[in-house]
């Protein structure tokens, strides 16, 4: 594997890190504090390609390596992880639907999707059902050209915003394989929302419960085919895992720059803080964690986009090593600031914030260490 980048990867990054800069971060704080949904920002982001990275150009994408994204994810990330963190779970959806959808479904959303006219969630944890996904009990039952859904999506990004709902239900028996996707449209009846979820993070997102009763959906929404819902649910998370992992790298980096930053201006005991050499090995540390979280996620991205044979394991060692690093560094950041790093108007506080939630969601760390262990034991 070459660990240099090439100058249009080069290109990418510096591209999409100053719109970061630019467009992002100076609103960041202000989206958090305010619980404000920046769409026209991510429509902005979506012009930079960020609305379809895995979408072949053929479609309308962009047409990227999963390495590429990570890249992307990292830069956008540096100024808001939870505007990244949405934009991984919109190009998971759209990705499913460009896949797995009917020629007139894709005709009808695809385009909107990668230009986030309109915008996708991704819906498969219930109330009763987090890391048992398997266990999901939502069913969609046929009658006749329609399907009828019903049951409860939680903790759903995207949730009463979005246009297009990718729903994982139950059409067969029990366990993953009576799992089918189905898309369901805002608008239909029988499809409400929750009220808005308040988060100790991720606050320019909206996260809502989606209930369905008696929604009927067109049987041509169904993706793919019946039974493989799960599957297609499965095959995405390992991209979605390594997006949310470079969202926390872009977030810890960020809060990485800010201490350096602070640290040649904070004085104490007559000198300045990155004098001090008990808080310059703080620094070494930090900086040693981000980059080897940097090289496995790069690892692992390389192997999903070669179809490697172990690349889930890879991708399960990356999420869970580059949150755990990421939320660390921010944290030791917070610390480096002082009381100030407690203070909103640093921007630390919320980037610690942001990134606990990245331990949890596309499959929480511990259901990551599974994963490797069984790869393992299995041999």
């Amino acid at each position: 594997m070459d660990f240099s980048l090439s100058s249009e990867q080069r290109a990418m990054f510096d591209t999409v890190r100053a719109f970061a800069l630019s467009d992002v971060a100076p609103l960041a704080l202000s989206w958090d504090q305010n619980k404000t949904f920046p769409a026209d920002t991510l429509r902005a982001a979506a012009q930079l390609g960020m609305g379809g990275i895995y979408i072949p150009e053929a479609q309308g994408g962009a047409g990227l390596s999963r390495v590429d994204a990570a890249l992307l994810f990292e830069a956008l990330a540096y100024g808001c992880p939870s505007l990244a963190s949405f934009v991984s779970i919109e190009n998971l959806t759209t990705g499913m639907i460009a896949k797995h959808a009917l020629p007139a479904l894709r005709e009808k959303w695809l385009a909107k999707l990668i230009s986030m006219e309109a915008f996708g969630s991704y819906c498969l944890t219930e109330p009763s059902a987090g890391s048992d996904a398997a266990a999901l009990a939502t069913t969609a039952k046929r009658d006749g050209d329609h399907y009828v859904l019903n049951g409860s999506k939680a903790f759903i990004s995207g949730g009463g915003v979005a246009d297009v709902y990718v729903v994982m239900c139950r059409t067969g028996g029990p366990g993953p394989k009576g799992i089918s996707a189905i898309v369901v449209e805002k608008g239909t009846q029988g499809l409400s929302f929750g009220a808005q979820e308040r988060k100790m993070g991720w606050n320019c997102q909206p996260t809502a419960q989606v209930n369905l009763d008696n929604a009927r959906v067109p049987v041509s929404n169904l993706l793919g085919e019946e039974g493989r819902g799960f599957t297609y649910a499965m095959a995405g998370l390992d991209s979605g895992r390594l997006n949310i992992s470079a969202a926390s790298l872009g977030g810890a980096q960020a809060a990485l720059d800010k201490a350096i930053a602070y640290m040649h201006e904070r004085k104490a005991f007559g000198q300045r803080l990155d004098q001090f050499q008990a808080l310059q090995f703080r620094l070494a540390d930090m900086e040693t964690k981000l980059q080897a979280a940097r090289a496995l996620l790069w690892q692992a991205a390389w192997k999903l986009e070669n179809a490697e044979p172990d690349a889930t394991k890879f991708c399960a060692m990356a999420k869970k090593f580059v949150t755990d690093s990421a939320f660390e560094v921010a944290n030791d950041a917070l610390q480096l600031h002082g009381g100030y790093g407690y203070l909103q108007d640093f921007g630390i506080e919320k980037i610690v914030r942001d990134l606990r939630v990245h331990q949890i969601l596309e499959g929480s760390n511990e259901i990551m260490r599974l994963i490797i262990a069984r790869s393992l034991l299995e041999k």
